[in-house]
């Protein structure tokens, strides 16, 4: 079973970068997409960004333009680059995998985002 594990995280200002990384215990070329999620306190889980193993991207539209997600297939790493951090963009992200054959996920444990105005 692969595992994911998330780095990146901590405490910025508003305007701020943070790069997110997530690490995969094995090959993640049978997972697309790979994606971003992220859970404000008291609010659902919300896709912020998915990549598929082509390279594809889409972001959900509150990040468009500030954040860019990629994928290193042979260092079986996912990237999120976010810019001009936002207060609202305060949150757990956490790194997503999708196994292209049966479509079941597999998580990280998340890491913190915080971001002072």
């Amino acid at each position: 079973q692969v595992q994911l594990v998330e780095s990146g995280g901590g405490l910025v200002q508003a305007g701020g970068s943070l790069t997110l990384s997530c690490v995969a215990s094995g090959s993640i070329n049978d997972f697309s997409p790979m994606a971003w999620y992220r859970q404000a306190p008291g609010r659902q889980r919300e896709l912020v960004a998915l990549v598929t193993i082509y390279g594809k991207s889409n972001y959900v539209d509150s990040v468009k333009g500030r954040f860019t997600i990629s994928r290193d297939n042979a260092k079986n790493m996912v990237y999120l680059q976010m810019n001009s951090l936002k207060p609202e963009d305060t949150a757990v992200y956490y790194c997503n995998a999708r196994y292209r054959f049966t479509q079941s996920d597999i998580w990280g444990q998340g890491t913190q985002v915080t971001v002072s105005s």
